[in-house]
């Protein structure tokens, strides 16, 4: 089949620093490519290229053509961008926060872009446009009652507002979807219904650019991937040539267990949370969860089951609740009635973290600020300090002069890890963190969690959807389905033998490579 995207020769630049340099890519109907590589090889700028766009201060040139359509020449973005934007290519972003609109109803923007970008006189029909959005819901995983579809983008899960995301890229009904990280904030049950979806996509004849680190994934759906590194392409071709299937790993060894007390050190007794005023909306019911010295608790559940509300309740940024918190044994209130030892002692590294970073600073100078304020140390040693902090996490020199806007959604993840990092807390609360990384960061990530663990006995509570991480760091384990604790105890022991479906589910699904042939 023809391509129907081209690229050739593409470069660009930001300042001095020079982001893609020649990059080849074609993207053919009815199957998907994707593009993989490290964190900061510039797979997002390739990506935004295709619909003629770039980041703030970002030069590009060289061509790609659309469907037919040059939409980047060699000065840049062309004037004929505009036209295949949403109607032939449609793009969605890694973290949902950058395309979901925070003051309207979901169902209400999917209608509108299913108007939008219709060229016939069913896109101005509404009936016809409101069936559309509906069928890119059902496509999306989510249901397309009116109940969903009156909901705002903040009363879903993270995994739930991925799959948003995704309902307002196909409800533009394009040729060409190009998809970075969308497995992101996804449980193995999710992860492995999004795999099935983008094979029926391509069936239909769509064409798919997957980029993403989920390398199970892209070895599930994709037929071609193209491997970029520090801007340029290292390899493409068939995926089993470019990203064969790596050994077995071996059992992950037992945790070892601290020397210090193991009492706990953050605990919520029968904690029940709520979304709207007069307990409208419970989302949490009489959970208990502690974290011992040194220890590490592992949260797992389905998308929506209540995870991150029940991290946010812990890192006082949820105050409808009722139960007990304690941190050390003392009642542990909202965020603006903590102490600064309590400030200090429990940190929250969350998801979506670009929102949280100020675009008139560097981000250096934000991660050594919370030493500043927090530990009463000078500039000059804070400066000092997250520097060191920051190659330990794999990132280097030459990031430390950058703003947000200029470091890829892995980069700005670590940021936020080194952030609270720089607290020195004894409790740090890790909301998927690692969900933008690739295999290398996420082990000098988790090298870095260890570390803090044995040397200073930092508690641990891990939120995530990788049960392969969740069995190499967790000691303790605590699944969650519709806000309840439906199992819970020793690690090793809940995943050996898991006794409710919830966990059975989440382990048959874990595996894409036999799932999807089922």
């Amino acid at each position: 089949m023809e391509p129907v995207i081209e690229v050739d020769g593409l470069t660009a630049h930001a300042g001095r620093a020079r982001l893609l340099n020649g990059v080849d890519l074609t993207v053919t109907s009815g199957e998907v490519t994707a593009l993989v590589g490290p964190s900061g090889s510039g797979k997002t700028t390739a990506a935004l290229a295709l619909l003629g766009e770039a980041a703030p201060g970002v030069r590009l040139s060289g061509t790609v053509r659309v469907a037919g359509v040059e939409v980047v020449g060699d000065e840049g973005p062309t004037g004929a961008a505009r036209a295949v934007r949403g109607r032939i290519v449609s793009y969605m972003p890694q973290h949902p926060a950058h395309a979901l609109n925070p003051a309207r109803r979901i169902g209400s923007v999917l209608t509108e872009l299913a108007r939008l970008h219709r060229p016939d006189g069913g896109g101005r029909d509404r009936s016809a446009a409101t069936e559309r959005a509906a069928g890119a819901l059902r496509t999306a995983g989510l249901p397309d009652d009116r109940a969903t579809r009156r909901r705002f983008p903040h009363q879903f899960s993270g995994g739930q507002r991925q799959r948003v995301a995704l309902a307002q890229v196909l409800a533009c009904d394009p040729r060409v979807l190009v998809l970075d990280e969308p497995s992101t904030g996804l449980d193995a049950v999710a992860r492995l219904r999004l795999a099935k979806q983008l094979t029926w996509l391509t069936a239909d004849g769509y064409a798919l650019l997957l980029l993403s680190h989920d390398h199970d994934l892209v070895r599930a759906v994709a037929a071609r991937t193209v491997l970029l590194e520090h801007g340029r392409v290292t390899a493409t071709g068939p995926t089993p040539n470019v990203l064969p299937v790596p050994p077995a790993p071996p059992p992950p060894p037992e945790p070892a267990t601290p020397t210090r007390s193991a009492g706990a050190v953050l605990e919520a007794q029968n904690l029940t949370a709520w979304l709207h005023p007069g307990h409208r909306g419970e989302i949490l019911h009489d959970v208990t969860v502690r974290v011992r010295e040194g220890g590490c608790t592992a949260v797992v559940g389905p998308s929506g089951s209540g995870k991150t509300v029940l991290a946010r309740c812990l890192a006082g940024l949820h105050g409808r609740h009722r139960g007990h918190l304690t941190h050390h044994g003392e009642p542990l209130p909202v965020l603006r009635h903590r102490t600064t030892r309590q400030l200090r002692g429990v940190q929250y590294v969350w998801q979506e973290v670009r929102n949280s970073f100020d675009d008139r600073r560097t981000v250096l100078d934000q991660v050594a600020r919370t030493a500043v304020r927090l530990r009463g140390l000078t500039p000059v040693e804070a400066g000092r300090q997250a520097r060191q902090l920051w190659e330990r996490l794999g990132l280097t020199s030459e990031h430390t002069t950058r703003h947000a806007a200029s470091l890829s959604g892995g980069e700005l993840q670590r940021a936020a890890l080194a952030r609270a990092l720089l607290a020195d807390p004894d409790v740090l609360i890790c909301d998927e963190i690692t969900t933008a990384l690739d295999a290398v960061s996420v082990g000098l990530v988790t090298a870095e969690i260890t570390r803090l663990r044995e040397e200073c006995g930092t508690a641990v509570l891990w939120i995530g959807h990788d049960l392969a991480l969740v069995e190499r760091l967790a000691d303790d384990l605590v699944v969650l389905d519709t806000g309840r604790v439906v199992e819970s105890g020793d690690r090793a022991t809940v995943l050996a033998a898991p006794v409710a479906d919830t966990t059975r589910l989440l382990l048959r699904s874990r595996n894409l490579a036999t799932a999807t042939r089922q």
